[in-house]
């Protein structure tokens, strides 16, 4: 059944059934069938380089790995200037960087039905260990990549350096934020979202969007493969794996689940885009299998353990989501925002993580996420003001999860945030609201690589935000990124600003440091 079909079943039935219209834009995308004869019959010479979009890993586990590339050799043209076939592709993981002790190595296709990419689940891995990883097609071989497995109890580590970032829009500055990471010899790199922005081409930034605002599966993987053009995000891919989530832009700015930020927004294009967005980004991205999208759906949420000193859970604040209470906006708590119905997670991924947190033998337990979970009033005076996309609409289960952290007694609860353009540091209260509550958590909030161009050098609302706020410890609003470095006894974390997003080559320097004790929540500066 088309769009246009379904339009007028609709029509004559009086409405949109729900679970006919879910099923229908659940079909939009699957899987890809393959038939031999499309194999066989693939160009063995691509042309130009195929690996014009580098190489990545992700999701490590103690054996495994994901190893990720897509053929483009026309990276900005629909198809990415690739045969409408399948095409086989090599792959070869080796102790060094040589390849001349290669441990593992295979063959896969990279089909047109995903854009061409390659996920490749790389297992039976040694534990602990650093590899080397490269992609051959037809006479072409990819750029060298580096990754690596997780420890275990037998093959523990003592320490885990790991870097976490979030907002690049592209046409607002360069990525010398990532050159700087690219030095720091880190295990992981964590992306919190808002990786590409769907907005249109415009003039006057330092580079420019490629078209229209984006729409259909070809708007998407361009606009993604116009991202991984740049040759500092290239580099720091392939340093070491990434943990990936998305926010908003990756699809549309502020959307809610099924719920659009503009009005009158027709439900069936609105979701029919959501697939796009989602398969572009699975096609994008070094996700196992496990998070190949079904049409508008998507599982994004997911845990990782380095050994038994930290555990990530990744989570999505975005796909199951209550709408935004009072439309959006900045607003005193309401009964809206206070409602129990409100739901930042969802029910499924709530019990999720609250599963896998109680399940955790780690001494860190790490949140990664997108909006502020700190309840922080952004109005200096007697009226208040919350931002309604962040936590504090959604403030019952807010503190909900707040206090299972405490009841519960999860080891060292930190919470990785990105999403506003900005540095915070924040103490995660019971109830934030109350000054005498017990912390519970850490907050670590991390600015835009770039969104947003370069920021002032002192935060003009820093010293009325702190005041009206006593869990705020640090705010700040230039450009760069955080870098973690965790051991049993201590958690650091160092906060690099960019001196200049407009210049590839910006100087990049350390603005502060955080340090959280085990057993003692809550960040002082150091």
């Amino acid at each position: 059944m088309t769009k246009d079909e379904f339009r007028s079943y609709a029509r004559r039935a009086g409405g949109v059934d729900r679970r006919l219209f879910m099923a229908y834009v659940a079909s939009l995308t699957a899987a890809p069938a393959l038939r031999a004869a499309d194999v066989l019959n693939a160009p063995k010479d691509l042309g130009n380089n195929p690996f014009t979009l580098g190489v990545a890993s992700g999701d490590p586990a103690v054996r495994s790995v994901l190893l990720w590339t897509r053929l483009a050799p026309e990276p900005l043209e629909p198809g990415g200037g690739m045969p409408t076939l399948a095409v086989p592709v090599r792959w070869e993981v080796a102790e060094d960087d040589q390849f001349k002790r290669i441990v593992k190595s295979g063959q896969t296709v990279a089909t047109p039905q995903l854009g061409h990419s390659v996920h490749v689940a790389v297992d039976e891995l040694n534990p602990n260990r650093w590899y080397h990883y490269r992609f051959l097609s037809g006479d072409a071989t990819s750029p060298v990549g580096r990754t690596r497995t997780m420890p275990n109890d037998r093959h523990p580590s003592e320490r885990f350096k790991f870097a976490f970032a979030s907002c690049q829009h592209f046409e607002s500055g360069y990525y010398a934020a990532y050159r700087h990471m690219a030095e720091q010899d880190l295990d992981m790199v964590v992306h919190l979202g808002d990786y590409i922005y769907e907005g249109p081409g415009k003039e006057g930034g330092v580079r420019k969007h490629v078209g229209k605002e984006i729409q259909s599966l070809d708007d998407y993987r361009i606009r993604h493969a116009l991202y991984k053009t740049d040759p500092q995000l290239q580099a720091m891919h392939a340093a070491c794996p990434w943990m990936v989530t998305w926010d908003d832009h990756e699809f549309d700015n502020n959307y809610a689940a099924e719920i659009s930020e503009q009005a009158d927004i027709d439900p069936i294009d609105f979701l029919a885009r959501r697939a796009n967005s989602y398969q572009a980004y699975y096609e994008s991205m070094p996700l196992r299998r496990r998070s190949l999208p079904q049409g508008p759906h998507m599982r994004l949420y997911r845990k990782v353990s380095f050994g038994n000193l930290a555990e990530m859970m990744v989570l999505d604040t975005r796909q199951y989501r209550s709408d935004q209470p009072q439309g959006d906006g900045k607003h005193d708590l309401n009964d809206a925002a206070r409602s129990v119905s409100q739901s930042m997670l969802g029910a499924e991924q709530r019990g999720w993580l609250e599963s896998s947190l109680l399940a955790s033998p780690a001494k860190w337990n790490i949140l990664a996420q997108q909006v502020m979970m700190a309840t922080v009033d952004l109005k200096r005076g007697e009226k208040q003001r919350y931002s309604m996309d962040q936590w504090p609409g959604y403030l019952h289960e807010r503190d909900h999860l707040v206090n299972f952290l405490g009841d519960r007694r999860v080891s060292n609860p930190v919470v990785l945030t990105g999403d506003i353009h900005a540095n915070w540091v924040n103490d995660l209260r019971a109830d934030d609201l109350k000054p005498e509550s017990p912390v519970v958590a850490t907050e670590f909030v991390g600015t835009s690589i770039s969104s947003g161009g370069n920021g002032p050098s002192v935060a003009p609302d820093a010293e009325s935000v702190l005041a009206e706020n006593p869990g705020v410890k640090f705010l700040d609003r230039q450009r760069g990124y955080v870098a973690c470095d965790v051991t049993a006894d201590e958690w650091n974390s160092h906060y690099y600003i960019v001196d200049d997003v407009t210049k590839p080559d910006s100087e990049v320097s350390r603005l502060a440091s955080f340090l959280v004790e085990s057993g003692r929540p809550g960040a002082v500066i150091h």
